[in-house]
């Protein structure tokens, strides 16, 4: 993973070092790693308004509601969403397509160029927050299936 090169002061919200990383990244050459970290992050957010953005492990996004939903980690050749309880969670569009030999985690990949199907992500986004509250035991509003 590529470390990032931001320093957390006591101003910083989870949300705003997010906002630098993907600055930072889309600063470098080429760019395509802080444009999808963007990309990315507006949908995890669209498809569920009550998402709680994180900032861990020294410069990993992670977006948690009741429990970690997803990371947004960055890496040379692709940017890896890694859904913490991934392996329980239905995929029926197969977005899922790397850390799948593990008993819990399953992640998707996305190289330079590639996109992702947004409403079939919003679906596995929305499953996990789900499947979090079941487990924790609180409530998930359901969003209008229409929404995309």
């Amino acid at each position: 993973m590529i470390r990032t090169s931001i320093k957390r002061t006591a101003a910083d919200t989870p949300a705003t070092l997010i906002d630098k990383r993907i600055k930072e990244l889309r600063g470098e050459p080429g760019g395509w790693r802080g444009e999808t970290l963007k990309r990315l992050r507006a949908i995890v957010t669209s498809a569920d308004p009550k998402v709680v953005e994180e900032w861990k492990w020294r410069g990993v996004p992670v977006w948690e509601h009741a429990g970690i939903i997803c990371t947004g980690e960055t890496y040379k050749a692709y940017v890896k969403l890694t859904f913490a309880h991934g392996a329980a969670l239905p995929d029926p569009k197969g977005l899922f397509n790397a850390s799948l030999g593990g008993g819990t985690r399953r992640a998707i990949d996305i190289h330079e160029g590639e996109r992702l199907n947004a409403t079939a992500f919003k679906a596995l986004i929305r499953a996990a927050a789900k499947a979090n509250a079941e487990v924790r035991g609180t409530r998930v509003r359901k969003k209008n299936a229409e929404t995309k």
